[in-house]
Protein backbone atom coordinates (compact mmCIF):
# COMPACT_ATOMS: atom_id res chain seq x y z
CA UNK A 1 0.00 0.00 0.00
CA UNK A 2 2.81 2.37 0.90
CA UNK A 3 4.48 1.85 -2.49
CA UNK A 4 1.23 2.53 -4.36
CA UNK A 5 0.65 5.75 -2.41
CA UNK A 6 4.25 6.89 -2.88
CA UNK A 7 4.07 6.18 -6.63
CA UNK A 8 0.78 8.10 -6.86
CA UNK A 9 2.36 10.99 -4.95
CA UNK A 10 5.30 10.96 -7.36
CA UNK A 11 2.97 11.07 -10.36
CA UNK A 12 1.00 13.92 -8.81
CA UNK A 13 4.25 15.84 -8.26
CA UNK A 14 5.33 15.24 -11.86
CA UNK A 15 1.93 16.41 -13.13
CA UNK A 16 2.14 19.47 -10.87
CA UNK A 17 5.63 20.16 -12.20
CA UNK A 18 4.41 19.89 -15.80
CA UNK A 19 1.60 22.33 -15.02
CA UNK A 20 4.12 24.71 -13.40
CA UNK A 21 6.34 24.39 -16.47
CA UNK A 22 3.34 25.19 -18.67
CA UNK A 23 2.73 28.32 -16.59
CA UNK A 24 6.37 29.33 -16.98
CA UNK A 25 6.29 28.87 -20.77
CA UNK A 26 3.03 30.82 -21.12
CA UNK A 27 4.46 33.56 -18.89
CA UNK A 28 7.62 33.79 -21.00
CA UNK A 29 5.52 34.05 -24.15
CA UNK A 30 3.31 36.72 -22.58
CA UNK A 31 6.26 38.78 -21.29
CA UNK A 32 7.94 38.50 -24.69
CA UNK A 33 4.75 39.76 -26.31
CA UNK A 34 4.75 42.77 -23.96
CA UNK A 35 8.35 43.53 -24.88
CA UNK A 36 7.69 43.14 -28.59
CA UNK A 37 4.66 45.40 -28.23
CA UNK A 38 6.85 48.15 -26.77
CA UNK A 39 9.16 47.87 -29.79
CA UNK A 40 6.26 47.63 -32.24
CA UNK A 41 4.72 50.83 -30.86
CA UNK A 42 7.78 52.69 -32.10
CA UNK A 43 6.66 51.71 -35.62
CA UNK A 44 2.93 52.37 -35.03
CA UNK A 45 2.16 48.65 -34.76
CA UNK A 46 1.25 46.36 -31.91
CA UNK A 47 1.84 42.82 -30.70
CA UNK A 48 -1.03 41.46 -28.59
CA UNK A 49 -0.43 39.65 -25.34
CA UNK A 50 -2.17 36.37 -24.50
CA UNK A 51 -5.85 37.01 -23.87
CA UNK A 52 -6.97 35.48 -20.59
CA UNK A 53 -3.45 34.94 -19.29
CA UNK A 54 -4.44 35.81 -15.72
CA UNK A 55 -7.41 33.41 -15.81
CA UNK A 56 -5.27 30.61 -17.14
CA UNK A 57 -2.47 31.07 -14.62
CA UNK A 58 -4.76 31.43 -11.61
CA UNK A 59 -6.72 28.28 -12.44
CA UNK A 60 -3.71 26.13 -13.35
CA UNK A 61 -1.64 27.22 -10.33
CA UNK A 62 -4.56 26.38 -8.03
CA UNK A 63 -4.29 22.80 -9.27
CA UNK A 64 -0.51 22.56 -9.59
CA UNK A 65 0.41 23.93 -6.16
CA UNK A 66 -1.67 21.40 -4.26
CA UNK A 67 -0.32 18.47 -6.26
CA UNK A 68 3.06 18.71 -4.48
CA UNK A 69 1.71 18.18 -0.94
CA UNK A 70 1.35 14.37 -1.10
CA UNK A 71 4.92 13.96 -2.38
CA UNK A 72 6.22 16.27 0.32
CA UNK A 73 4.44 14.17 2.96
CA UNK A 74 5.69 10.91 1.43
CA UNK A 75 9.27 12.21 1.61
CA UNK A 76 8.79 13.52 5.18
CA UNK A 77 9.49 16.97 3.74
CA UNK A 78 7.29 18.81 6.18
CA UNK A 79 8.84 21.06 8.78
CA UNK A 80 9.95 19.37 11.97
CA UNK A 81 11.71 21.01 14.88
CA UNK A 82 14.23 18.42 15.99
CA UNK A 83 16.38 20.82 18.02
CA UNK A 84 14.04 20.84 21.02
CA UNK A 85 12.80 17.26 20.65
CA UNK A 86 16.35 15.89 20.97
CA UNK A 87 16.42 17.09 24.59
CA UNK A 88 13.56 14.73 25.50
CA UNK A 89 13.44 10.91 25.76
CA UNK A 90 12.86 8.84 22.60
CA UNK A 91 9.35 7.81 23.63
CA UNK A 92 8.35 11.48 23.89
CA UNK A 93 9.80 12.31 20.46
CA UNK A 94 7.95 9.38 18.90
CA UNK A 95 4.74 10.44 20.64
CA UNK A 96 5.09 13.95 19.25
CA UNK A 97 5.71 12.42 15.82
CA UNK A 98 2.49 10.36 16.04
CA UNK A 99 0.46 13.33 17.28
CA UNK A 100 1.76 15.55 14.49
CA UNK A 101 0.94 12.78 11.98
CA UNK A 102 -2.62 12.57 13.28
CA UNK A 103 -2.98 16.35 13.08
CA UNK A 104 -1.52 16.39 9.56
CA UNK A 105 -3.98 13.71 8.46
CA UNK A 106 -6.86 15.64 10.02
CA UNK A 107 -5.74 18.85 8.31
CA UNK A 108 -5.52 17.20 4.88
CA UNK A 109 -8.94 15.56 5.34
CA UNK A 110 -10.46 18.87 6.44
CA UNK A 111 -8.98 20.73 3.46
CA UNK A 112 -10.19 18.04 1.07
CA UNK A 113 -13.65 18.10 2.62
CA UNK A 114 -13.89 21.89 2.39
CA UNK A 115 -12.64 21.83 -1.21
CA UNK A 116 -15.39 19.35 -2.12
CA UNK A 117 -17.96 21.74 -0.67
CA UNK A 118 -16.34 24.66 -2.49
CA UNK A 119 -16.40 22.77 -5.78
CA UNK A 120 -20.07 21.88 -5.32
CA UNK A 121 -20.91 25.53 -4.61
CA UNK A 122 -18.89 26.83 -7.59
CA UNK A 123 -20.50 24.24 -9.86
CA UNK A 124 -24.03 24.98 -8.67
CA UNK A 125 -23.41 28.72 -9.15
CA UNK A 126 -22.08 27.98 -12.67
CA UNK A 127 -19.08 30.19 -11.94
CA UNK A 128 -16.97 31.05 -14.97
CA UNK A 129 -13.53 32.62 -15.23
CA UNK A 130 -13.69 36.36 -15.89
CA UNK A 131 -12.03 36.56 -19.30
CA UNK A 132 -11.89 33.09 -20.81
CA UNK A 133 -15.33 32.05 -19.60
CA UNK A 134 -14.11 28.60 -18.53
CA UNK A 135 -15.94 26.58 -15.89
CA UNK A 136 -13.96 26.83 -12.65
CA UNK A 137 -15.13 23.69 -10.88
CA UNK A 138 -13.03 21.15 -12.87
CA UNK A 139 -9.87 22.85 -11.62
CA UNK A 140 -10.83 21.80 -8.08
CA UNK A 141 -10.59 18.09 -8.91
CA UNK A 142 -6.76 17.71 -8.92
CA UNK A 143 -6.53 19.63 -5.64
CA UNK A 144 -9.22 17.53 -4.00
CA UNK A 145 -7.54 14.33 -5.13
CA UNK A 146 -4.21 15.66 -3.85
CA UNK A 147 -5.66 16.50 -0.42
CA UNK A 148 -7.09 13.01 0.03
CA UNK A 149 -3.89 11.37 -1.22
CA UNK A 150 -1.97 13.55 1.24
CA UNK A 151 -4.29 12.38 4.03
CA UNK A 152 -3.84 8.71 3.08
CA UNK A 153 -0.06 9.03 3.05
CA UNK A 154 0.00 10.87 6.38
CA UNK A 155 -2.39 8.28 7.83
CA UNK A 156 -0.26 5.34 6.78
CA UNK A 157 2.80 7.04 8.24
CA UNK A 158 1.04 7.25 11.61
CA UNK A 159 0.65 3.48 11.71
CA UNK A 160 4.26 2.98 10.65
CA UNK A 161 5.36 5.15 13.52
CA UNK A 162 3.06 3.45 16.06
CA UNK A 163 4.74 0.14 15.35
CA UNK A 164 8.00 1.70 16.56
CA UNK A 165 6.63 3.21 19.79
Amino acid sequence: MKNVLNKAASWFAVAGGLLALMIAVITIINVTAFGLDKVARLFDANVPAIIGYEDFVSMIISSAALMFFPYCQAQHGHVAVDVFIKMFPDWFARSIDVISGILMTALALFLGYMMVHGMIEVRSDNTLSAILGWQIWPFYIPGIAAMFLWAMIAGTQIFEREANV
